[in-house]
């Protein structure tokens, strides 16, 4: 046998390996990448997202999970996923408690008496009848609450004056929500009465309160808890200022019953090569009750509808299967997400890439990924396409799915985060001004074009992203 030299030999072993590494990596195929493009310029002269949000918004409604308006969002879903062409549309069930609101008041009784306006928080305990009235002690901070003295709390009504203020990416409800969900609870194990915050929103000048879930599970332990609007929160902070004892009474009419069984509404575009791997992308179909959830979350079960309704219009079939996902009840503790995880756990490897879009109607400006290394190169040619409609990429950080679909990244899924512009989200989540006016149809269409290109892209990938049992478990992402 004839030796090769040194060198040329280990020339020769430099090459396999390169060729070795270059069949690991996952890459997007020209044609693919091609076509994206041609979708995404398609998606943003398209008007099928404003016309399904504005569809669910008239024909539905607000649509609180548990509620009469629950099961016609569900029914609503079935039929414009099936008007939509999708190839297959099924429901799976989503069991979670049942809360109710009825009625809520509350005014100022001494020193100066007067109303307020507030809206009562998910999971919320009821007052006795006729309500309930006890003085206020005001906190500035969730960690000046942590810190008080159980006995200056017992017994009386907690209130958390906390601003939130506007942020693009919206990073300052990380506080606002700490506050609403951990609030009531430290307040509850330390004896309050009741619990108040300053609304979690930006609109200070707007007296309409926000609101939203607590941290409660379970009528057991659970006090009345709810939130100030922004003026009001003033107002009240104002008087606490004149160093007088303010009392309060609370008449809230809220409260569990029972359990409730809902369901995801799950469409698919079938594909033609591996129909039993995906792409997973979706919104949360359930809202909170003043506003008509237009941008919580309609617009996000419209951008995902919308994405893949023009793929499904495509001369043929994409590789791999789309699946849009119109989760149940995120807003009182992601419990479709959390079921559709449950369930699909054990095939987390079939998922390409997934992402749930929750923040609104604004324009996408950010894009980050939780992948595998090998995978990144493909992630780079994603970006490249979506570049051209103002989406920058930040290789630094990790995607963490979404909300619903941050449980599938738990489990393994590889991920994007798609961060729209939130600036002006917070005026109006969670309140009864989140409703249709507030959504712009060309950056609605903006949302659809990236989701529409990621998406194929990532159906018609050579490789895989990494979605592993596991494999993301020290990402650091948070949504």
């Amino acid at each position: 046998m004839r030796r090769l030299p040194l060198t040329l030999l280990a020339a020769s072993l430099m090459l396999a390996i390169g060729s070795a590494n270059a069949a690991t990596q996952t890459t997007v195929p020209a044609a693919a990448v091609k076509t994206a493009e041609q979708l995404r310029d398609k998606a943003m002269n398209d008007n099928t997202a404003y016309e399904i949000v504005s569809s669910v918004t008239t024909e539905v409604g607000p649509r609180l999970a548990g509620s009469p308006a629950d099961a016609r969002g569900r029914e609503w879903a079935i039929a414009k996923f099936k008007a939509l062409g999708f190839d297959k549309v099924y429901t799976e069930e989503v069991s979670y408690p049942l809360w109710e609101r009825r009625s809520e008041h509350a005014e100022i009784v001494a020193p100066f008496p007067q109303p307020l306006d507030l809206i009562a928080l998910g999971y919320s305990a009821g007052t006795p009848k006729g309500g309930l009235t006890a003085e206020v002690v005001k906190f500035d901070s969730l960690d000046a609450l942590k810190s008080a003295d159980p006995t200056k709390v017992k017994g009386k009504i907690v209130y958390v004056d906390a601003r939130m203020t506007r942020q693009k990416d919206g990073h300052d409800y990380g506080m606002g929500s700490a506050v609403r969900v951990g609030g009531p609870v430290i307040a509850a194990k330390m004896g309050a009465a009741a619990f108040l915050l300053r609304s979690a929103g930006t609109d200070a000048n707007s007296r309409t309160p926000h609101t939203g879930v607590t941290g409660f599970t379970g009528p057991d332990g659970a006090i009345p808890a709810a939130a100030l609007s922004n003026p009001d929160a003033d107002q009240l902070s104002r008087i606490v200022g004149y160093g007088k004892p303010v009392s309060i009474k609370l008449d809230l009419d809220v409260g569990f019953n029972g359990t409730y069984k809902g369901a995801n509404v799950i469409g698919e575009v079938t594909g033609k090569t591996h129909p039993d791997q995906g792409v997973a992308i979706g919104g949360h179909l359930d809202s909170w009750d003043p506003g008509t959830g237009a941008i919580d979350d309609g617009a996000g079960v419209a951008i995902a509808m919308a994405a893949g309704k023009l793929i499904h219009d495509m001369p043929q079939r994409p590789d791999r299967t789309i699946r849009v996902i119109a989760f149940a009840n995120e807003e009182m503790g992601l419990w479709g997400g959390k079921a559709y995880a449950e369930k699909h756990a054990k095939e987390v490897s079939k998922f390409q890439l997934g992402t749930e879009s929750d923040f609104g109607a604004g324009k996408v400006w950010l894009m980050t990924a939780s992948v595998k290394p090998e995978a990144r190169g493909a992630i780079d040619q994603i970006a490249k396409v979506l570049a051209p409609i103002g989406v920058a990429y930040d290789a630094s950080k990790p995607g963490g799915g979404g909300s619903d679909l941050s449980q599938m990244h738990g489990k393994g899924m590889a991920a994007l985060t798609l961060v729209q512009d939130g600036t002006n989200y917070f005026d109006y989540h969670h309140t009864a001004n989140d409703t249709l006016d507030k959504i712009d149809p060309k950056e609605l269409a903006q949302n659809v074009a990236v989701y529409a290109a990621f998406s194929y892209m990532a159906a018609q990938a050579d490789g895989d992203f990494g979605s592993a049992p596991g494999a993301f478990a020290n990402d650091g992402a948070e949504e």
